[in-house]
Parts: structure tokens; sequence; C-alpha cells
């Protein structure tokens, strides 16, 4: 399964000027925990909910100074058409909870764990379907009589 298959598309994106208020109703507008900042479609870094509660409020900062004061610039990346196992290890191997996706070199869309858990608790689904619908079609009898009381 590709990357772009479990992503959520497209991203919210702001631009480096964007005022650390703005920043936040956008969050709030789009239940989102972190948008990605962007030039010119080029990516210039990334801020979350904590980068706005930590480095802006907690340092001091108004509410209209520039995202770009608050932004993470190094981002953890990952391609729309790469493996979602990559995904699994780009998320070990940093320790982030959000990647920005890329399809030449664009933001298209994001990808997080909770996507990758909802991918999980449907392929969960998919196998346990078929299972409670047997369980569901069978009607529970009595115990049976060889059986002993701590074995179903």
């Amino acid at each position: 399964m590709k990357v772009s298959e479990v992503m959520t598309a497209p991203a919210v994106c702001v631009a480096p000027h964007v005022s650390l208020v703005e920043v936040s109703r956008r969050m709030a507008e789009y239940a989102v925990g972190s948008v990605v900042v962007v030039e010119d479609g080029t990516l210039h870094g990334i801020v979350t909910d904590r980068d706005l509660a930590v480095r802006g409020m907690g340092g001091g900062l108004g509410a209209e100074a520039r995202v770009e004061a608050v932004m993470s610039p190094h981002v953890a990346t990952i391609e729309a058409a790469d493996d979602l196992q990559l995904a699994y290890r780009s998320f070990r191997r940093t320790g982030v909870r959000r990647l920005p996706v890329l399809d030449a070199g664009r933001v298209v869309g994001m990808l997080t764990i909770d996507d990758l858990f909802l991918e999980v608790f449907r392929r969960l689904a998919d196998l346990l379907g078929p299972v409670a619908w047997s369980v569901l079609q069978e009607p529970p009898g009595p115990p049976s009589e060889t059986a002993s009381p701590h074995e179903p």
C-alpha cells in the first residue's frame, strides 16, 4: 500500500509571514495539530500546536509574530509513492508524529500516526468481520459436559 492511499490531503499550508494568531485559526478551522509552512511551492518548515504554545506564547512572542519564528525548519518528509512500510520506519526513526507528504518536491498531503492507526483498525475490521459474523450465526449452546470449567 502506498502513502498516498492513507494520507490526509491536502495538507493545511501557510506562508512564512503569516501571524501566529492566523495559524491558530487555521488549525482550529481544519481541526489539525500542525500546518506546513510553504512559499512558492517550496517546503520551508512545519509548525505544531505545541510550537505555538512553547516557542510562541512560552517564548514571549505576541499573536502577530510570524510563523517562521516558531516553525521547525528541518522537516522529515515522505513521498506519496513510497510504500507504507517506509512510513512506519520513518516514524520510528525520527520520533515525529506527522510527516508532510511530497510529490515531485511539492507538498500534497500529511501523514500522521493517527492515519496509520486508522489503517490498522480498518485491516483488523476486515479480518474480524467474517469471524464475528460466524460467531453471530452460531447461537451459544450449553457448555460441553467434557469441558473443564476453565475451558471455553
